[in-house]
C-alpha cells in the first residue's frame, strides 16, 4: 500500500503517476493524517472496473441459478456457442466483413 500527503501531488505529480504506472497499485492521498483520496493508473482502474463487471455478472447468474434459473450442461453450452459463432460468420460474410 502506498501512501502520500496531499500536499506531495502538487509537488510529485510525475513521480506518483509514474508509481501508479510501474505498479499498477492505488496511491492513498492522506489530508491531515486521514484518508483523503485515492490516485490510480487509469489502465489499472479500466482493468479493476472490467474485474468488477465480471463479478456482479458471476453473482447475479449464481443468484439466478440458485433461483431455479435453466441451466446448460457443458455439451449444451459448446452446441449454443458454436451456433452463435456459425451465425456470426454468416452475419459478418453477409455484410462483406472479413473474419
Amino acid at each position: 500500500m502506498y501512501i502520500k500527503a496531499s500536499a506531495s501531488i502538487r509537488s510529485n505529480y510525475n513521480e506518483i503517476a509514474k508509481l501508479c504506472k510501474e505498479t499498477g497499485e492505488p496511491v492513498y492521498l492522506t489530508k491531515n493524517g486521514e484518508g483523503d483520496l485515492v490516485v490510480m493508473d487509469i489502465v489499472a482502474f479500466e482493468h479493476r472496473v472490467k474485474e468488477l463487471r465480471l463479478a456482479e455478472e458471476l453473482l447475479s447468474a449464481r443468484a439466478a441459478r440458485l433461483n431455479g434459473a435453466k441451466g446448460y450442461t457443458v455439451g449444451e453450452a459448446r452446441k449454443k456457442l458454436h451456433k452463435t459463432i456459425a451465425e456470426v460468420k454468416k452475419e459478418t460474410e453477409a455484410n462483406g466483413i472479413s473474419g
